[in-house]
């Protein structure tokens, strides 16, 4: 009796373990579900990014062409000028005594061109009467003419000086704002060798263009024309528009690195981009309005095995699986309980979307990839775009 007991304890304790086993730790293989989608008609782009730095359009370095002191400023940082606007002023003191040594000069040589000609005119009747011999004739004709020559350099020497003492004033050559100022008053100022920068002056800040460094890889897509678009730090929440104006020719080679300046115009109405600023640039190198478009994975997808319980799979036949040739693929379009692969040539590819030029309709139903039906069920169940039960 007490066997039977023992028995029908250990029959149930394994018919226990068994219940546990069947509802909770038993796997059950998953039916896996097609994750799909139509093409679309849409605009696609393919696009090069770069870093440059936000440039006034035109700029120009006011220096001076004599050496002094500076004695006045008449402009400062961020001031609006206007073409010939009286910027600053050297000391005038060394060069109006040049000026007025050089008028002196020029009185003496205009004095002794006046007793040279008078000389001469006297020595020249003396000589037709035969009073004074041919070298005393021409003795005198050779100083009047020295003294002719003599007034002429001195007139040079005024002229030069009048200008050196004009260029002690600078003026503004264009309209625009001072982005930097290189001098204080007192501050002497040497053009021995060069020209020494006072002011640098940008013409017009409502036209600004961007430098941008293209890498040597991208540079082959670029041209002159495309649109481009850019941020700034200081307005992360902008988005800058401007257009393709040139590519320099000349390389940039930094850590083995070669990049190529680009400029792009950026109108600047509002004056938000300021000089020196780093931009984020995109150059939309291509770009296509009402395309046919698919996803770039439906191009990779490959079915899964486990499909087969469920779908028939028709692939291409031999002779069009062969390796296909740039601007072709294959897809595989869902009909009914058949999976078949076709064949379709495409266009623009930005690694999200892919153009499809040919090889599909609009209704065309294509796989994209496989998950279990739990998955999805659990993903349809969690999609932030499904109504969420209020809170009590």
């Amino acid at each position: 009796m007490k066997s039977k007991k023992t028995i029908t304890i250990l029959i149930s304790i394994i018919v226990l373990i068994g219940l546990i086993w069947y509802f909770f730790l038993r796997t059950t293989e998953q039916p896996l579900v097609l994750t799909t989608e139509k093409p679309t008609i849409g605009k696609i782009s393919t696009s090069v990014t770069a870093t440059g730095t936000i440039q006034p359009v035109d700029t120009v370095s006011v220096g001076t062409q004599v050496s002094g002191t500076i004695s006045a400023l008449y402009a400062d940082f961020n001031s609006t000028v206007t073409k010939g606007q009286l910027l600053a002023e050297l000391d005038k003191t060394l060069i109006q005594a040049d000026v007025d040594k050089a008028k002196a000069s020029l009185a003496q040589a205009k004095s002794n061109e006046n007793y040279q000609s008078t000389t001469f005119a006297r020595q020249q009747k003396l000589y037709d009467s035969g009073s004074i011999s041919k070298a005393e004739y021409e003795l005198a004709l050779n100083n009047y003419q020295v003294a002719k020559t003599s007034v002429t350099n001195a007139e040079a020497q005024l002229r030069s000086s009048q200008r050196n003492l004009s260029f002690t004033s600078i003026y503004s050559p264009i309209d625009g704002v001072v982005l930097g100022r290189s001098v204080n008053i007192g501050q002497t100022v040497a053009a021995s060798f060069n020209t020494p920068t006072i002011f640098t002056i940008a013409k017009d800040i409502t036209k600004m263009q961007v430098v941008a460094k293209v890498d040597e890889a991208d540079i082959g897509s670029v041209a002159k024309g495309q649109r481009s678009t850019f941020t700034v730090d200081a307005f992360i929440d902008d988005t800058f528009n401007g257009t393709v104006k040139d590519i320099r020719l000349q390389p940039s080679i930094s850590s083995n690195v070669v990049t190529y300046s680009t400029l792009i115009d950026a109108p600047n109405d509002d004056k938000k981009l300021k000089p020196g600023m780093t931009a984020s640039i995109i150059i939309y190198t291509k770009e296509l309005e009402g395309a046919t478009l698919i996803s770039a994975k439906a191009l990779n997808y490959q079915p899964d095995a486990a499909l087969v319980s469920q779908y028939q799979i028709i692939p291409l036949a031999d002779a069009e699986t062969n390796p296909s040739a740039v601007g072709e693929g294959s897809v595989w379009v869902v009909e009914g309980n058949k999976i078949v692969q076709k064949r379709v040539k495409t266009g623009l590819n930005n690694n999200t979307h892919i153009e499809v030029l040919s090889g599909l309709t609009p209704n065309d139903v294509i796989a994209t990839g496989t998950q279990s039906q739990a998955v999805a069920v659990q993903g349809a169940a969690s999609s932030p775009f499904l109504p969420k039960r209020p809170a009590r």
